[in-house]
């Protein structure tokens, strides 16, 4: 499986996750989150990542115009959908994207089901909250083109072997606080998602 780090707020956090191997790095755009960074924040930060990894932003309840602006002036490769937004707004975005699911029952996750999507566990706050989404809902369910996120940590991505989710995202199950990781549940995080169906 893929990974991704999301909630990196600083350049040391950053290259750490790269370093044990992460496939991306999220930067959180909205400001009530305690992992929140500016857009000046996070250009420093990308502009000093190794090549081939993804940078993703995570934006709450924006226009398109922003999520554009900032994901330009960052350098970011993929724009976080953190909300729940009108195909309009998907169909006129420039950034490439990924559509967040913040799963409440089975149905939510069965939408969009052609595309890529990231699904989460349904919390007030937009994520980060460690809630987990119910895994029984991903029986039977093609998860090749799903990325799943809440209340993952290193040691329970051995629930997924078998259901064959394309990655993980994680934030607060890798942290020693609020926006600062813990670089061996970081280390182990990504190491296990590699270990899927030999865990």
């Amino acid at each position: 499986m893929k990974a991704k780090i999301c909630g990196i707020t600083n350049l040391e956090d950053a290259l750490m996750a790269c370093k044990a191997g992460a496939d991306a790095l999220g930067f959180v755009f909205y400001e009530k989150s305690p992992r929140a960074v500016t857009k000046e924040q996070v250009r420093e930060i990308a502009k000093s990542l190794p090549p081939f990894i993804k940078r993703v932003g995570l934006f709450v309840n924006v226009d398109t115009d922003y999520v554009d602006e900032v994901c330009d002036f960052c350098g970011l490769d993929l724009a976080q959908i953190h909300f729940e937004a009108s195909q309009d707004f998907f169909d006129s975005l420039k950034t490439p994207y990924i559509r967040v699911i913040r799963a409440t029952c089975k149905e939510d996750i069965l939408k969009y089901s052609g595309e890529y999507l990231l699904i989460d566990a349904f919390v007030e706050s937009y994520g980060g909250e460690g809630k987990r989404v119910a895994l029984e809902w991903f029986e039977g369910v093609d998860c090749s083109k799903i990325i799943l996120a809440g209340g993952l940590n290193p040691d329970n991505l051995k629930e997924l072997n078998g259901y064959g989710f394309y990655g993980v995202d994680v934030s607060s199950g890798v942290e020693a606080s609020k926006g600062k990781k813990d670089r061996e549940k970081v280390e182990a995080f990504v190491r296990n998602s590699k270990l899927d169906g030999r865990l």
